[in-house]
């Protein structure tokens, strides 16, 4: 595998080839989204073509919902949901017997009729989406989610091509996807210190579209040093996540990253490219080297695992045996640079 770098920045890539039709345009993008994700695993794309009209719609939405009142917020509750929806107070959210993260969030991902024959059957991951009674508000959360998942396809094409393998090897695999789209609200704290807002930690899925509104993010280089990544007018940030690692077996990188409480009130929109929840990802071919250590996983099985180590609501339920744990979870932060740097991953 690669070495991890000792960056200093996060790259820009110019993604608007993706959509031109023409390949060699394709081919140029896919290439520089290769090295990005092979020498840094986090970079920021331009190029979009989702207008930021949608996205100050998104963010005016999200401010209306969290100002209300705290126990309105909590009708939305993500413990009463029974695929992991809704709305996420401060200190439900963190690792088990540390601080809890600084933050409350709204959790939305593919919505699924009720009758939906995986949620019937009790898939923790997929099922309806929950709505608070804000005129609007399913709508155009809605709406800016399909808009990420579609540049999230381009990205995962994309990503194949720079791996020299068929778009078809990744498409395939993500027909009905539990990809989760966070809205999420840092409160303003004029009295804030250096602490944490999010520990540190990679994400689960195969990669992460981001918009913050505000500094605090840090990706770890391979030096074991923090490096800011502010936002970037007309830009998403892209970071890699544990799928990708284990289907490169380590040439790409689930960058450890975390946020730092800041002062100003921040808001924050990731959205968790992932691919089916029973598809099984392990080493490709061409990667799956003897000396590596890449574990074969099925996704949404570790994206499950990891949220249920994650929340509160779920711990309880792990604690009480109300639910288990997939055979063969593994614990959280088990890749990227951490994992690396820690030696439990080469």
């Amino acid at each position: 595998m690669n070495a991890p770098t000792a960056f200093t920045s996060v790259p820009v890539v110019d993604i608007s080839g993706l959509f031109s039709g023409n390949s060699d345009d394709e081919r140029r993008v896919a290439d520089e989204l290769g090295q990005a994700a092979r020498d840094v695993g986090f970079f920021y794309i331009s190029g979009t073509g989702i207008p930021s009209e949608l996205f100050d719609e998104l963010l005016a939405m999200t401010k209306t919902f969290f100002a209300l009142p705290l126990e309105e917020k909590m009708t939305s509750y993500i413990g009463l949901s029974r695929c992991h929806r809704g709305y996420v107070p401060r200190g439900e959210e963190g690792l088990e017997g540390s601080a809890p993260d600084l933050k409350e969030a709204f959790d939305t991902a593919l919505d699924l009729p009720a009758d939906d024959p995986d949620y019937l059957a009790g898939n923790p991951m997929l099922g309806p989406n929950v709505w608070p009674a804000i005129d609007g508000f399913a709508e155009v959360v809605t709406t800016y989610y399909q808009a990420l998942i579609t540049v999230g396809r381009a990205l995962l094409g994309a990503f194949a091509l720079a791996l020299d393998e068929d778009p078809d090897v990744f498409f395939r695999a993500a027909t009905k996807t539990p990809s989760q789209l966070r809205l999420i609200h840092y409160p303003f704290d004029p009295d804030a210190v250096d602490a944490q807002g999010i520990g540190a930690h990679t994400d689960f899925e195969c990669f992460t579209l981001l918009k913050p509104t505000a500094p605090g993010l840090e990706v770890l280089n391979g030096d074991g040093e923090w490096i800011d990544v502010p936002p970037l007018p007309d830009t998403f940030v892209v970071n890699v996540g544990d799928m990708l690692e284990v289907w490169t077996n380590g040439e790409f990188i689930a960058t450890s990253h975390r946020v730092r409480k800041v002062q100003e009130e921040r808001y924050s929109f990731p959205l968790f490219f992932n691919v089916d929840y029973h598809t099984v990802v392990g080493p490709l071919p061409k990667f799956a080297a003897a000396e590596r250590t890449r574990p074969t996983l099925v996704a949404g099985e570790h994206l499950f695992a990891q949220t249920a180590q994650s929340f509160g609501y779920l711990r309880r339920r792990l604690q009480s045996g109300e639910i288990t744990l997939p055979e063969g979870s593994l614990g959280l932060s088990s890749f990227g640079q951490v994992a690396v740097q820690r030696g439990s991953v080469t």
